[in-house]
């Protein structure tokens, strides 16, 4: 026999060989383990209804958001379970809820077809069954024929027992057979535990959860909401194992922290006869701790109801509504409080709403506030220097209006301007960024790149970007989009673009830092029981680009205001502060018609103390605080008494 013939035999011999020994390694050795295999590629499980969020603690582990267990009747339905006995349960629930929840009606039509469906077949004719058996009319054409043909009159005869229980039936049978079905929320103890004690078929109790908030409506609306259920817009998280019937933060902290605040839902085993097995209870998220002082927060919030009350009972506050404070630690960036208050008045009694996730999302003309970092446009464009003095006057350009300060002020240096808050020595320095020497009704042109130079250098010091702050959908303010000489003047005093407060304790923290802009954080740190998930960490996100000589200047400024400027009687002189005042005015839609009509000044208030080792910052902005329009002269000094009471508060043991 050839060698080539022997070979091939040998091959196809150890081949034979290979398969035998295969099979019975498969059939013997390793029967278990494919056994199990094959048994847990045929198993399925399913989860608990909701599992308890962390909690959300303040830096002092206050508890400020927790978890409130409530009562939840699920539905699993029972293997060979028939339409009849599933009808007898919702009948049964029915009553036992004492018919407390109401039934669809729209949906009746097709309860009374699955009731009785002997009766509903008969509505269909015996040609149109022929046409159905010749597959002349579909099977869904048909149930849609049987629907339409149920009189009003029959769903009339209907009890009221099976009305209610339709609500019931629906519920059970919605979604996958296996999976469990959520019949009724927040169920008293008593029907709860009647319900249990009546022992349904697949009728069990579970323990859903809901926020609870330890302090009522306290940073409510920065806490953020959660959806019942997972919205559209969050469909990309069923790719990270959530499902349609999840619960999600859709807003603020909730949703900003989803990722650790989510907790585990308890796992079940379905079993062959469709009973379940626990596999793992549900366990709870991980906690958020913050960096909020509840009790900074709570007496800043008792500030300013208790003067919001006050100044509503004076001349001119009709459009005057809400006022936010923001407290931080200017050298961290780590929030301590963040206010905001809505006064909602009926007649003579008062009542208040939480706005405080407004501190992110609405923009404000602060005025004056602002001279800080234009009077850093005038150092870097080599303007003004340090002791540069200016006479106050009036700029008056051709067809414009004369532009004043608020009084003339006399000559002044850089210090003494921001002290005194001349708005003509920041006209002098805008109209020198658009190359001009000024004379009376002269004639200027400015450019986009002229205002790009300030709101450049504003952004430097947070002021028309976004701050970093950990919540979600942070607006960056509002620039305005006509390019003229007088409104480039206007926005050197904060009269023409917008700012967030956050934004504005972003700005005065950067002073505070010598340059150095700090993201703004909410967060100290997650914590899962003692354990550190993660750690907030200071973040720099970029140095103002000014030398520390002109930083010096323009802190001993903000001193000056504090201490024999316009922030005089904003704070105790024992506490060396700096700071800065801001006024504007503005028009107002106040009667929502479309039109701008209403004439109205608004209020802003920033700083920081101890001036030279800086413990807290602080922000107050009040809009709208008074009606320019009346024939009263009354100007409401309700933002300046906010602010003071709050100084008073941190730093009366200092």
């Amino acid at each position: 026999m050839p060698k080539k013939v022997i070979l091939i035999i040998t091959l196809l011999s150890l081949v034979f060989l290979f398969f035998i020994y295969r099979t019975f390694d498969l059939a013997y050795n390793k029967k278990e383990y494919y056994q199990t295999e094959a048994q847990n590629i045929n198993e399925v499980y399913v989860t608990g209804s909701s599992a308890p969020r962390g909690r959300i603690l303040d830096i002092n582990g206050n508890v400020l958001v927790d978890n409130v267990g409530v009562n939840t009747i699920i539905y699993h339905k029972p293997s060979g379970i028939t339409l009849k006995e599933e009808l007898l349960i919702a009948e049964e629930l029915a009553k036992l809820t004492n018919f407390e929840y109401e039934y669809n009606a729209s949906k009746l039509k097709d309860f009374y077809k699955i009731k009785y469906s002997n009766k509903v077949d008969l509505l269909i004719t015996e040609e149109e069954y022929k046409l159905y058996n010749e597959r002349k009319i579909t099977s869904d054409e048909l149930e849609e024929m049987k629907l339409e043909r149920i009189t009003q009159d029959m769903i009339n005869k209907m009890t009221d027992l099976e009305k209610y229980s339709s609500y019931f039936y629906y519920l059970m049978n919605e979604g996958y057979s296996y999976d469990n079905k959520c019949i009724i929320k927040e169920v008293s103890d008593e029907i709860y535990a009647s319900i249990l004690e009546a022992n349904l078929p697949g009728i069990f109790g579970e323990m859903d959860w809901s926020r609870s908030y330890v302090y009522n409506d306290t940073l409510k609306t920065i806490f953020g909401s959660i959806s019942n259920s997972l919205p559209a817009e969050k469909e990309e998280l069923l790719n990270e194992g959530y499902s349609l019937t999840d619960k999600v933060g859709i807003s603020g902290l909730e949703e900003y922290y989803e990722e650790y605040l989510k907790g585990e839902k308890a796992i079940y085993k379905v079993g062959s006869n469709n009973t379940l097995e626990l596999v793992s209870e549900a366990k709870r998220g991980n906690d958020l701790v913050l960096n909020i002082d509840i009790n900074i927060q709570l007496e800043v919030e008792r500030i300013i109801k208790e003067e919001m009350i006050k100044a509503k009972k004076t001349a001119n506050t009709e459009f005057y509504k809400e006022s936010f404070a923001l407290v931080s630690d200017p050298l961290t960036g780590n929030m301590k409080a963040i206010a905001g208050i809505r006064l909602i008045t009926n007649g003579t009694d008062y009542s208040f709403q939480d706005i405080s996730i407004n501190v992110i999302k609405n923009a404000y003309t602060v005025g004056s506030a602002v001279k800080g970092a234009s009077m850093s446009v005038g150092y870097q464009n080599g303007i003004v220097d340090i002791g540069t003095k200016i006479t106050d006057s009036c700029v008056k350009l051709a067809n414009q209006p004369a532009k004043c300060s608020y009084r003339k002020l006399g000559s002044l240096n850089d210090i003494e301007a921001l002290a005194l808050s001349s708005n003509y020595y920041q006209f002098i320095i805008a109209l020198g960024i658009m190359g001009y020497d000024y004379t009376y009704n002269m004639n200027a042109v400015a450019t986009e790149e002229h205002f790009n130079i300030y709101r450049n250098t504003f952004a430097e010091f947070g002021l028309g970007v976004q701050t970093g702050i950990d919540l979600p959908k942070e607006s960056s303010g509002l620039k305005g989009t006509t390019i003229a000489p007088d409104l480039l003047m206007n926005l050197a005093i904060g009269q023409y673009d917008l700012y967030t407060p956050v934004e504005l304790l972003q700005y005065i923290n950067t002073i505070a830092k010598d340059g150095s802009r700090l993201k703004l954080n909410i967060m100290n740190s997650i914590k899962n029981g003692d354990e550190v998930i993660l750690e907030n960490k200071v973040e720099e996100l970029n140095k103002v680009s000014l030398e520390e000589k002109y930083f010096d200047r323009i802190k001993q400024g903000f001193n000056s205001v504090m201490k024999s400027g316009t922030g005089y009687w904003y704070i105790n002189q024992k506490i060396n502060a700096a700071g800065k005042t801001g006024t504007s005015e503005s028009y107002i839609d106040s009667n929502y018609d479309g039109t701008l009509e209403s004439f109205v000044l608004s209020n802003t208030f920033l700083m920081y103390a101890p001036f030279d080792n800086p413990k807290y910052s602080i922000v107050v902005i009040s809009p709208n605080t008074s009606n320019l329009n009346s024939k009263s002269t009354y100007r409401s000094p309700v933002n300046r008494l906010i602010a003071r009471r709050i100084n008073d508060f941190l730093f009366s043991s200092d």
